[in-house]
């Protein structure tokens, strides 16, 4: 809960810079917008002529003061209900094109906000994301920019719409008779203090609203994600309970919005009913005196009706202009973030053929005063193959992400062909290099997208040759579709070793010059890793590749094997050289041969 009140929680109701921010959106489409006012304003003149056009009614025609003839009175009335009618027909066509354009300006608004929030996040480095929830990121696309795309198309259109229609009703009032205005306006105050209150109660129950869904929302998804743990550890009535309360907490947020409601609307009936009922006595005494005419008290009445209406509606409007600018602020937040990890502004060119790989003095940490690499220097020469092994938390992960720039080092470098890997664009590193991780991932869809992901040069004829040389196409034949099977969400559908393989064809197909294996068969069956290790070792030929393994008997055949321990690099040679020396390398291959034979036996 600590985390959804600091994300949510704002008193700002309305802030000048974060609006211009927001109507800066809006010069694309400017013309559209000027013509959505027009047509507001057309829409409060259309709505203050039919209480006008009561009022000829009854004093021309219904009830007139001077004698015409029966025919002339219904030939008059009739004019008057076609001049109605035209104008209630001239009230929907202005706004039924006033809403759809204003909808239509707001949904384009949200469709370039949200491309550019995407934009911005694809240009993040890896450790934004370890520091972000992802369900705080998928936030800012969707709630937050649907509050967003309330205010263009509701809120501020309202707003507008509301003080036209307020300040041309106190215009006709005014000008009907000054005195039942005055009388109509004395309740404003008390209508202004009571949107007060409310708004303040109403303020505080919604963000009420929104951290409560915020919770429960973040609790639903931990537990449909982990379910499989839920009930293989009978957690179901446990979960259940938390459930409930949170769920429990959230209904009684609502109740408290829905008091707020429930309170503020009669109040304001009661308000406005008792002017009403005040220009009802004073009026109706001015039409037996003579000095009102029946019409026009009529007309009054229906003018002073609609006059309470826009102010209770003020009210809403100033809870959902507040929720705006909560929403906007942490968009800007978010997009005002800007990338650590940069292109240099004139990249060098990546070297067409093989590459050597050298780290330089690395040291690096991923929080300060916690350096995770030590002066890591080391060299893989072009077309060499070495791992990088060591016990967990040693830093093999952490040279990977390095050299794939996914960090920047604190101090050192890291060159690829004597050229620092900071002066290259990250597009071309990234395609010069290609990384299989030992967790992953996969997106929805079929066999042949998480394959060649959407690149449409990549030929049907060139994937399936890489799935033949990786031996995927084994299990990819018995598919019931093949190459068009759907691997459904994270590749569920799918094993372990089989989603492994998809990861290596997905590798293999960019004909990367660096190949970077980070504990890629570490998942794998023993029969699937000795065909991936047969394809592994002819598609290495006359590549770089770093290889980190825990299983040490996979990485007998490399060149040259760098034992980390503890962020420093402690040991280097052969896999022999390095059994005859005794040291860390021996010890872990001696563990693990030992597990092994437990196993065995």
């Amino acid at each position: 809960m600590e985390f959804f009140e600091s994300d949510e929680a704002t008193d700002r109701s309305y802030d000048s810079t974060l609006m211009r921010r927001l109507l800066a959106y809006l010069r694309p489409y400017r013309s559209l917008v000027v013509v959505c006012i027009i047509l507001l304003l057309l829409v409060s003149l259309f709505q203050l002529a039919p209480p006008y056009l009561v009022k000829v009614a009854i004093d021309d025609y219904l009830a007139p003061q001077t004698a015409i003839d029966k025919a002339a009175r219904h030939a008059g009335l009739l004019k008057v209900v076609a001049i109605f009618l035209a104008t209630l027909l001239l009230t929907f066509v202005t706004s039924y094109l006033q809403i759809y354009l204003m909808s239509l300006v707001g949904q384009r608004v949200m469709f370039d906000m949200r491309m550019q929030i995407f934009r911005h996040l694809q240009k993040k480095e890896v450790a934004y994301f370890d520091k972000n929830p992802v369900g705080r990121l998928m936030t800012r696309l969707t709630s937050d920019i649907e509050v967003l795309n309330e205010m263009f198309t509701s809120g501020v259109v309202a707003i507008f719409l509301d003080v036209f229609t307020l300040i041309g009703i106190m215009i006709v009032l005014c000008y009907m008779n000054l005195k039942l205005a005055l009388i109509t306006f004395t309740v404003v105050p008390l209508l202004f203090f009571t949107a007060g209150i409310f708004k303040a109660t109403v303020r505080g129950t919604y963000r009420r609203v929104r951290l409560r869904v915020a919770a429960l929302n973040a609790f639903l998804q931990e537990n449909i994600t982990g379910m499989s743990v839920v009930q293989i550890f009978n957690r179901e009535g446990s979960q259940f309970g938390q459930f409930k309360e949170r769920n429990r907490s959230l209904y009684q947020a609502h109740v408290d919005s829905v008091k707020a409601y429930a309170i503020f609307f009669p109040v304001i009936e009661i308000l406005s009913s008792a002017a009403i009922g005040m220009i009802l006595w004073i009026g109706g005494g001015g039409v037996l005196d003579g000095v009102l005419t029946f019409g026009a008290l009529v007309a009054f009445i229906q003018y002073a009706q609609r006059f309470y209406r826009p102010i209770s509606d003020l009210s809403e409007k100033y809870n959902m202009l507040q929720s705006a600018m909560a929403s906007s602020e942490r968009i800007f937040n978010l997009l005002d973030t800007e990338p650590r990890i940069v292109d240099p502004a004139e990249p060098v060119a990546m070297p067409d053929g093989p590459s050597e790989v050298v780290f330089e003095n690395v040291h690096f940490s991923y929080n300060p005063g916690e350096e995770i690499l030590h002066d890591v220097s080391f060299r893989v020469g072009t077309g060499e193959k070495v791992a990088i092994v060591g016990y967990t938390g040693s830093g093999k992960t952490t040279i990977i992400n390095l050299l794939s720039r996914f960090y920047d080092v604190n101090s050192g470098r890291i060159l690829i062909n004597g050229v620092d890997i900071r002066n290259y664009a990250q597009e071309d590193l990234h395609h010069y290099t290609a990384t299989v991780l030992q967790d992953v991932f996969l997106f929805s869809g079929d066999i042949a997208y998480n394959i060649h992901l959407g690149d449409e040069s990549i030929s049907e004829a060139k994937m399936r040759e890489v799935s033949q040389h990786i031996n995927a196409d084994r299990f990819i034949d018995r598919l019931p579709r093949g190459y068009e099977e759907a691997v459904g969400e994270r590749g569920r559908t799918l094993s372990v070793g089989e989603r492994q393989l998809l990861s290596f064809g997905r590798a293999l197909v960019y004909e990367p010059k660096i190949l970077i294996l980070d504990e890629a068969t570490s998942s794998v069956d023993t029969d699937t890793e000795y065909l991936v290790q047969d394809a592994l070792r002819k598609f290495m030929a006359g590549r770089t590749a770093i290889v980190i393994a825990h299983r040490l008997s996979t990485i007998r055949d490399v060149d040259r094997i760098i034992v980390l321990h503890k962020g420093r690099i402690i040991e280097e040679g052969s896999h022999r050289e390095l059994l005859d020396t005794g040291g860390l390398y021996s010890k872990l291959y001696e563990l693990q041969y030992k597990d092994q034979e437990k196993e065995i036996y």
